[in-house]
């Protein structure tokens, strides 16, 4: 018993393994860094910010993990590219790719949504989730494995009202999910998605819901009243998720999602 209880303990350990995050110098995407680290792998993160990515590197290295930080753009192709390039000159290998950049914006009506927004929201929670599939793959298939992971929304399951570019880009997102999961089943490549409820990261101030015209109190409470364990979620259970679908404990799961949302989705 205490040797299968110990096989079960080491299952989810991800030593000397090689992980990647986009959008990893806050909120959900360092998180899932810093739980990649606990767990043993070595972890390339990338954003667009350089001070908060050195920052996070810092912050990470202290712990006594092996980090890097690659300063990109999600929705250029050159610098994904580059991302898994550097990945790969760096650590010899790609294992496990959290495609988590993204973001969202105040709800208002679809007719109130300028074509700017439109475009710049489909550039990175789509067309970036895209681009690093693409070259994560590619990586992947001389490896003959690997686990790829996409961060959509709840809003990738359902409608929310006000947020119509917000809501179609994390639909899309499931439907490259599950598309790629099938197309590389047989070659050793596993492809999910977790599905975010409310989630308690730094943008969720007071200051960020003035344009939505409500108080941060009023929104929790909100939150309370909708979501069944009656509480906002913590980006390190988002991150838990991930690590535990990369690992072998999750080896037979390929083209899912899986809703994070304190029962919201139950409903």
């Amino acid at each position: 018993m205490q040797l299968v209880l110990q096989q079960e303990v080491n299952i989810m350990l991800l030593e000397n393994k090689v992980a990647l995050v986009t959008g990893g110098t806050s909120g959900i995407g360092r998180a899932t860094v810093i739980a990649f680290g606990a767990a043993g792998a070595k972890v390339v993160f990338s954003g667009r910010r350089e001070a908060e990515g050195e920052a996070t590197a810092a912050m990470i290295r202290d712990t006594g993990a092996e980090c890097l930080f690659v300063r990109s753009d999600v929705s250029s192709e050159t610098d994904i590219k580059a991302l898994i390039e550097k990945t790969v000159a760096s650590y010899g290998r790609l294992d496990f790719a959290f495609n988590n950049a993204g973001f969202g914006r105040p709800p208002k009506p679809l007719h109130e949504q300028s074509v700017e927004d439109f475009d710049n929201m489909m550039a990175t929670n789509l067309r970036g989730v895209f681009l690093c599939m693409k070259y994560e793959i590619q990586q992947m298939l001389t490896q003959g494995a690997g686990v790829i992971i996409n961060n959509s929304s709840v809003a990738g399951l359902i409608a929310v009202p006000g947020s119509g570019p917000y809501t179609a880009s994390k639909h899309a997102v499931m439907g490259l999910t599950r598309s790629a999961a099938l197309d590389y089943a047989k070659q050793g490549i596993r492809i999910n998605a977790v599905n975010p409820g409310y989630i308690r990261t730094e943008i969720v101030t007071p200051n960020s819901f003035q344009e939505m015209g409500v108080t941060l109190e009023q929104f929790e409470s909100m939150v309370s009243s909708s979501v069944p364990m009656g509480r906002m979620g913590q980006p390190e259970e988002i991150a838990a998720t991930v690590v535990f679908l990369c690992s072998d404990a999750a080896s037979y799961i390929t083209g899912q999602s899986f809703a994070i949302d304190g029962g919201l989705m139950a409903g």
